[in-house]
């Protein structure tokens, strides 16, 4: 079985190389944290976590975070792009707070184990039984979290660089399929699943990257607050990010546009074609008037049809 096929039908695992991790600590820490994010951090009880962004105070999406809080510190998990310019975007706003951070990206590593079966592997080896998602737990010195980078049913595993040959070895003995980061990526597009540093960048806000799982709408004033709910209660949004489907076998880069109505409707920001479909899988920045699911785009003469967006698997 292929790392592809058993992301479908079992479980496979990936090592998200370069990864962000940073540890915060602190009396002051939650309130820290609530007051730089979309969502609502000081309602997290140990055990439990959430996705977030941290937005500028222009409103624009400077990073995002799964965030995981554990009994004496937050876990912030990012992606690779963006653990340097988070850290120092939290540090120049602690003034007279009891917060510290720790930047663990060089010590920490994720093994991520996503597919059907893939918490089903995890028990099977001893670990624990999450069923809500970002739920996170300790096991044997592992941080393992209920999260997904392709959304599929998963779980990430942050262990020290050290450890890691030691859990490979351990997920391949109960059947855990290796699978490359091509094949992670491939099935991430497929489900919709943006990732920062492809599909949601700083020169978007919070409504258009259409990921409502990071908004929390009654938490109270946070940086960016103001942008935020002046598009909510305006209803002013221009394009939304939503997955695309294309009759072609050919993944358009980056940047691509396309059309409707004899005019740019639409901006490609990943794609990847999909064995499963036969199609082109894609996320793009519609048009709010071409958002819709079922709606058609062309790329030449590619029919491209605008998917329902990403149920997250729990």
């Amino acid at each position: 079985m292929t790392g592809y096929e058993a992301l479908h039908e079992g479980a496979a695992w990936c090592e998200l190389a370069g990864c962000g991790k940073i540890r915060v600590t602190g009396e002051d820490r939650a309130r820290l944290l609530h007051a730089m994010t979309t969502n609502h951090i000081q309602q997290l009880e140990p055990g439990q976590g959430c996705y977030a962004f941290f937005l500028s105070a222009q409103g624009r999406i400077l990073a995002d975070a799964n965030i995981f809080c554990r009994p004496d510190h937050f876990l912030l998990d990012t992606e690779p792009e963006t653990p340097a310019k988070l850290f120092e975007h939290i540090d120049r706003y602690i003034i007279a707070d009891d917060v510290t951070l720790e930047d663990l990206t060089g010590s920490l590593t994720t093994v991520a184990v996503e597919g059907p079966r893939a918490p089903a592997a995890l028990e099977a080896m001893g670990g624990p039984a999450l069923a809500a998602e970002y739920a996170n737990a300790e096991w044997d010195g592992r941080v393992v979290a209920r999260v997904s980078s392709t959304g599929q049913p998963g779980c990430f595993v942050f262990l020290p660089q050290q450890e890691r040959d030691e859990l490979v070895q351990q997920l391949e003995a109960v059947g855990v399929v290796a699978a490359t980061a091509d094949e992670f990526r491939t099935v991430r597009i497929e489900n919709g699943h943006a990732r920062y540093g492809e599909d949601i960048a700083e020169r978007y806000i919070a409504q258009e990257a259409n990921q409502p799982r990071a908004l929390h709408f009654s938490k109270g004033c946070y940086l960016g607050q103001e942008i935020v709910e002046r598009v909510r209660s305006r209803a002013q949004i221009h394009r939304i990010l939503m997955p695309l489907i294309i009759d072609t076998d050919q993944p358009p880069a980056p940047g691509t546009k396309l059309q409707a109505d004899g005019a740019d409707r639409a901006e490609i920001t990943s794609a990847a074609f999909s064995p499963r479909l036969g199609k082109v899988v894609a996320l793009a920045y519609v048009r709010s008037e071409h958002a819709q699911p079922g709606s058609i785009l062309h790329l030449g003469a590619a029919r491209a049809e605008v998917a329902q967006p990403e149920v997250t698997a729990a």
